[in-house]
């Protein structure tokens, strides 16, 4: 990243999160919904902060910092490129997912081994033929702290759109079907072609909040909130646990050369 670019990404980065530089912690997680920032800021007693567009928590005693970078591959995009200048250990995307697949259930974690770009961010990085992959060593990482807890989970592709009422096409559907993709979403592959072209190791555990191609799957404001109440928590402690031990426990993160 040249020094200008560099510059314009520390202040994008101050302004958009309320945050010094000095306040993100090595580990970094990645959200999309202002409740995970109410409850880790309970379980971690961590420092609150609130910039222009977006909010984080730092907690130093745990070395993990926590983004809510709001919604959306642009934005995705955005903060990946901010982050690059921290030089961060690890970076963990917690989203939610709809599932696709006729096993999957409400809760169900999905740890994805790749991500179909169909947004239309991802291509100003890298040629549209190129996969969206994850750092693995992050992946196998939070894998084994899930084993750890006794949770199961799920592996396998998730489909990224930024076509958010997908559900109405029948068009789109029957592509999906298709594809055999394990769930969608809208910023996973996003954030993992931005942080392969911008070394920042990253990987992701989604949580499935509806089941849209079910009869009544599709997620309302009643659903959203006591997927919320349910599982949260969980999500939270899993993705805290692995970036909080990951600089300790876990194996040296970049594995490319570049």
């Amino acid at each position: 990243m040249n020094t200008k670019k560099q510059k314009i990404a520390r202040d994008i980065l101050e302004r958009y999160t309320g945050s010094t530089l000095a306040q993100f912690q090595k580990q970094i997680i990645l959200t999309n919904f202002e409740y995970y920032m109410e409850r880790f800021a309970t379980l971690t007693s961590g420092v609150r902060t609130r910039g222009s567009a977006m909010s984080a928590v730092h907690s130093k005693k745990d070395g993990v910092s926590i983004i809510n970078f709001s919604i959306g591959s642009p934005t995705a995009a955005l903060i990946i490129e901010c982050l690059a200048v921290l030089d961060p250990k690890a970076v963990l995307f917690l989203g939610m997912c709809g599932g696709l697949h006729h096993s999957l259930k409400k809760g169900d974690f999905i740890i994805p081994t790749a991500a179909i770009r169909d947004e239309g961010v991802s291509h100003h990085f890298l040629p549209r033929q190129a996969p969206a992959l994850p750092t693995f060593k992050v992946q196998k990482f939070v894998s084994e702290i899930l084993v750890e807890k006794g949770h199961d989970y799920r592996t396998g592709v998730v489909h990224t759109t930024d076509y958010r009422f997908w559900e109405f096409n029948d068009s789109f559907k029957a592509d999906l079907y298709h594809e055999r993709a394990l769930a969608i979403d809208m910023e996973t592959a996003t954030l993992f072609v931005v942080g392969f072209v911008s070394k920042v190791p990253i990987g992701a555990l989604l949580l499935v909040s509806d089941l849209p191609l079910k009869r009544g799957g599709i997620k309302t404001k009643r659903s959203a909130s006591s997927v919320f109440k349910e599982y949260t928590d969980l999500h939270l402690e899993i993705g805290l646990k692995s970036m909080s031990e990951i600089a300790s426990r876990g194996e040296q993160i970049r594995h490319y050369r570049w």
